[in-house]
């Protein structure tokens, strides 16, 4: 048995040739062209040795170019290994070394980072979007240049099913990050039955491509389920609310994934600006997004928004809200096809034992979507893998529906005075605060009660940031929620750090407002 993730812009392009498979600012790709690009890609990444099962890492940014060499990596059966946008030269060295990469393309305005890594690790360099080296006489060669005079390969290296699609690297909130290893079957899997259903993506359906496609989110959620569907994918090089709206009037998008930071970004910029999409469908993931952000958003866009849920460890979809059953707001909906998911015991590492409806646990899951494991990592790997579930590291609970609801992760929970508080549910009440625009909950040091609950607010605008509004949103908090639980102290910020996917880095808050507690 073969199976090759290549296949899934192959086929396309056999069936929707003419059809604009890419926007990219004036440009648009046809399948045909983004596919045979794809192709001499490839046979140049075949002439400088790259073969099955070697380790290509890219260093790119949201361009044509990322669809293209990372097809064509695919289509040599060789293994995608994508590396974070925003990463130092001494973090790409870790990549580079721990998945062995044989190779690193890196677009040109990321040569700085790129190039001293793979000088480091002594990875050979090629170059897309790069000024110099044409041809290697005078610096790296350049990927893009010599594909525009190559032939195109002229059939895909058939892999077996198990065979390593990709290595992702997790963002590292724990140690330095692990590389999860996604089959090809993984992958297709995932592709294949996201694309109907949650996403229901068709051939007419023009989808917003604002997720980094670095990020396993905008990448197999984004373009590889669009690009299977042979549907339009819009790019856009860098998010920001107002140019996000602009484009998706401009180019007619019908359908928007994004994170909640995004959501936010957009409810800002439609306060600016009266146009509005023909949005049919939102879906938002990466991190829980409040109730509050949710109704907003719908109320402005006039669209419905499909809350779901996922790892880089499973694909990444275990779960969404989908048509074919009610949203309900607040849970990341049933588990996608050929997939489950139960809550089992937190405190029980060693084996899962798994809890009845109703009850908060640990997310398990095992399906055609969990990992081979953690490269390099057999403890790490037999840590999470346990009795053929893998142990997500998420709270949550699931109803006699089959919906779950994320409680939180097990390492963000605040144990205050012996009593557990999650998070999610502090932010989705203080969401409704008039004067809060954007809430992270996090627990720091207390002599007394070893933890305590701390609100970290960027503000609405009109609203000043102070001791006052302070005072107010304790008093305001404490009336709607159990005495343990409403927060005593209060920071305000103007932005949040953000991890890859747009995720509030909680361990970065926590760390800046411990000091002094």
């Amino acid at each position: 048995m073969t199976l090759s993730a290549a296949s899934v812009l192959a086929e396309s392009a056999e069936r929707r040739p003419g059809h604009p498979a890419l926007v990219f600012g004036s440009e648009r790709i046809t399948y045909a062209d983004l596919w045979r690009a794809t192709r001499r890609y490839a046979a140049v990444l075949r002439d400088h040795g790259v073969g099955p099962g070697d380790r290509i890492a890219l260093l790119l940014p949201n361009t044509p170019h990322f669809p293209m060499v990372y097809y064509g990596v695919l289509a040599l059966g060789a293994v995608v290994v994508p590396v974070h946008g925003l990463l130092r030269a001494d973090e790409i060295v870790h990549v580079l070394r721990d998945s062995e990469a044989k190779a690193l393309v890196c677009a040109g305005p990321m040569l700085t980072e790129g190039a001293k890594a793979a000088e480091v690790t002594g990875t050979a360099l090629l170059t897309v979007l790069a000024e110099d080296g044409a041809d290697g006489a005078d610096g790296p060669p350049r990927l893009d240049v010599l594909a525009e005079r190559g032939e195109p390969l002229d059939h895909l290296v058939p892999r077996a099913p198990d065979d390593l699609a990709l290595v992702l690297y997790t963002s590292g909130t724990t140690g330095r990050p692990k590389g999860a290893m996604i089959t090809h079957l993984n992958l297709v899997m995932n592709v294949h039955t996201t694309m109907r259903s949650p996403f229901d993506l068709t051939p007419d359906d023009v989808l917003l491509g604002c997720l980094p496609l670095f990020h396993t989110f905008g990448q197999t959620c984004g373009m590889s389920a669009c690009f299977l569907a042979g549907g339009t994918l819009v790019l856009m090089s860098r998010f920001d609310g107002p140019g996000a709206l602009d484009l998706m009037v401009t180019e007619g998008c019908t359908v928007f994934m994004g994170v909640p930071t995004m959501y936010l970004a957009l409810l800002d910029a439609a306060a600016g600006d009266p146009r509005r999409p023909a949005l049919d469908r939102a879906f938002s993931g990466g991190s829980a997004l409040p109730v509050k952000i949710l109704e907003d958003f719908q109320e402005v866009y006039g669209c419905p928004i499909y809350e779901g849920y996922g790892l880089t460890e499973t694909s990444p979809v275990v779960a969404y809200n989908q048509k074919a059953w009610p949203r309900r707001p607040g849970t990341v909906g049933r588990t996608i096809w050929g997939v489950e998911a139960e809550i089992a015991a937190a405190d029980r590492e060693d084996r899962v034992e798994l809890l009845p409806y109703g009850e908060v646990g640990e997310i398990v899951v095992r399906g055609h979507n969990v990992m081979a494991g953690y490269l390099n990592r057999p403890e790490a790997t037999a840590a999470v893998l346990v009795d053929g579930w893998f142990r997500t590291g998420d709270l949550g609970t699931k109803d006699a529906d089959g919906y779950l609801t994320l409680v939180d992760r097990k390492k963000d929970m605040v144990l205050r005075g012996g009593y557990n508080v999650y998070p999610r549910e502090v932010e989705d009440v203080l969401m409704r605060h008039p004067a809060i625009a954007q809430v992270a909950v996090i627990g720091v040091p207390d002599d007394k009660y070893g933890e305590e609950v701390c609100a970290v607010v960027r503000t609405r605008p009109g609203s000043e940031p102070g001791p006052e509004l302070a005072a107010d949103i304790v008093s305001w908090s404490r009336e709607r929620v159990a005495a343990h639980k409403y927060p005593r102290l209060v920071e305000f910020v103007t932005d949040f750090p953000l991890g890859p996917s747009g995720k509030v880095l909680k361990r970065e808050l926590t760390a800046r407002y411990s000091g002094g507690s």
